[in-house]
């Protein structure tokens, strides 16, 4: 393993081979996640890792918060119906969605800190996939603040927040090198 190599070559993957990674393989990903730097021994991350049929419960929940929010039209048209089911079945052929979430701490400062443990949580499991050969699509959409969308997948809206749902799965397509900022444009050196 080489982790700057991993870190420069790591990309986001945009669709997925069907084949389904293996429970303890994901169990191992998720350990090293768990390394993550995190306040006060906190280990705040949560998570519902949906997979198999375990994903009927989740994309429906996901297609109604869609059409909630507007990304996702209403009505029983052809078109309509034709737009949804293609979104549905294109959320099944994905392996695994890792939705992560966390309970909100009542001091904001503790929130601020679960909140960033987790990000690096996020990110060292997506190297040590990478490591595994398994793509992972980190995604923040509008049904995560969705209170329904919180509800019906078995969350208190005033107790948990979820922060991402990864999905995850041997990828078929990622995205490309775009290069980065040079560092000289982003950071100021005082001395």
């Amino acid at each position: 393993m080489n982790l700057l190599r991993t870190i420069k070559e790591r990309r986001s993957t945009l669709s997925f081979k069907s084949e389904k990674i293996e429970l303890s393989t994901l169990k191992e990903i998720f350990t090293y996640g768990s390394y993550a730097p995190t306040h006060y021994m906190t280990e705040a991350w949560r998570m519902k890792l949906y997979q198999g049929e375990g994903k009927e419960h989740l994309i429906p929940a996901i297609i109604e918060s869609y059409q909630r929010s507007g990304m996702l039209p209403t009505g029983n048209s052809e078109k309509t119906l034709r737009s949804r089911a293609s979104i549905a079945d294109f959320l099944l052929t994905i392996p695994h969605h890792a939705l992560i979430y966390y309970e909100i701490p009542g001091d904001p400062i503790r929130n601020e800190e679960d909140y960033s443990s987790i990000a690096a949580f996020i990110q060292n499991s997506q190297l040590a996939a990478w490591e595994y050969g398994i793509g992972m699509l980190w995604t923040i959409t509008p049904y995560m603040h969705d209170e329904q969308f919180i509800e019906k997948i078995g969350l208190e809206r005033d107790k948990h927040k979820v922060v991402a749902v990864l999905q995850i799965g041997y990828p078929d397509k990622t995205t490309r090198d775009k290069g980065r900022t040079s560092v000289e444009k982003w950071m100021e050196v005082i001395e």
